[in-house]
């Protein structure tokens, strides 16, 4: 339950406990990787109907000041899940924290290269000499260039300004005239409703592989113990239960996620966000695509964001199974 807007820790306690006596559930806290929005309409869908509750876990999410903590915390086991993102669990497992994925939220890339539709950027040719907005180096850097490189350019053709988080604000100032890490489902709908539509070019149709945008990650180290991994199923459990209702049945699950707990989802942004999210979650979140994890795995590699990618069992997984009693 969102009970209420809380803030990541240091101190936030171990909350993966067992259940005492049988009826009672078992606690456990999810780092978003962001604000609640419809990327996360899984959980909060789940949550609303009662699903955790009713597979025995009473399930906390926390919105982070800093969405680069959260998996970090879970490493540290300060917490039980994170929500994250897929490049980013490669570059962590390369630095040898004990993060494992057991979950996917979003199943396709969001992120995008994003430039005004009325502008003088027609293809991504057109970059050579134009600035470009950014959040975060590294990843970000290394799509851009792969995307530039299927054009016959490089990093060196443009300049690159950071922008913090203020992608939409930067490309609509003028600042700079083109923004990448750009999320499809949500910046063009802010610009489209402010009246500067834009337009997106998309990184796995420019050279760079699929991935995994949303996934959840859990301490690999508590995956030994049957206990934490039956608690762990059944979460898994419950997500693949709470998507098959948003797509069947998109306009109630809407209301159920509008009308939750949390502030302020009911909104344009989010109505347009929620249409274009629902054909990107994954069907079923704890299946484990295996090729397309080694191969971004050997994209970071030849970018040189990883070193020699680690076992790929030594940081995603597919737990098989179904807890008994869960999910009837």
């Amino acid at each position: 339950m969102m009970r209420s807007i809380l803030y990541v820790l240091l101190c936030l306690p171990v909350t993966l406990a067992h259940a005492a006596d049988e009826g009672e559930r078992t606690a456990l806290t999810v780092l978003l990787d962001w604000f609640v929005n419809p990327d996360h309409a899984p959980l909060i869908v789940a949550d609303e109907q009662g699903w955790f509750t009713q597979a025995g876990l009473d399930v906390t999410f926390v919105e982070p000041a800093d969405p680069s903590l959260p998996p970090k915390l879970v490493a540290a086991g300060k917490a039980d899940l994170a929500v994250t993102y897929q490049p980013q669990l490669h570059v962590q497992a390369d630095a040898g924290l004990p993060l494992m994925r057991i979950a996917t939220l979003v199943a396709t890339p969001l992120n995008s290269l994003v430039v005004l539709r009325d502008g003088p950027i027609e293809s991504i040719a057109d970059l050579k000499g134009r600035r470009v907005g950014y959040s975060v180096g590294g990843f970000e850097d290394a799509l851009l260039g792969t995307m530039l490189e299927g054009e016959g350019l490089g990093l060196d053709d443009i300049e690159l300004i950071n922008v913090n988080f203020s992608l939409s604000p930067s490309l609509l100032s003028g600042q700079v005239d083109a923004v990448i890490g750009a999320f499809r489902n949500f910046e063009l709908n802010q610009m489209d409703i402010e009246g500067r539509p834009g337009r997106a070019f998309f990184p796995e149709a420019h050279g760079v592989p699929a991935y995994d945008e949303l996934i959840v990650v859990a301490n690999r180290d508590r995956l030994g113990d049957e206990p934490d991994a039956r608690v762990l199923m059944a979460f898994t459990d419950v997500l693949e239960r709470a998507v098959a209702f948003i797509v069947n049945r998109p306009d109630e699950a809407w209301a159920l996620f509008a009308g939750s707990d949390v502030d302020g989802l009911d909104n344009e942004l989010n109505r347009r966000a929620w249409r274009d999210t629902l054909p990107r979650f994954a069907l079923r979140p704890a299946a484990l695509d295996t090729g397309r994890y080694e191969r971004f795995a050997h994209y970071l590699q030849a970018q040189g964001l990883i070193d020699e990618p680690p076992a790929l069992d030594s940081y995603a997984r597919q737990l098989s199974g179904r807890p008994s009693g869960q999910m009837k």
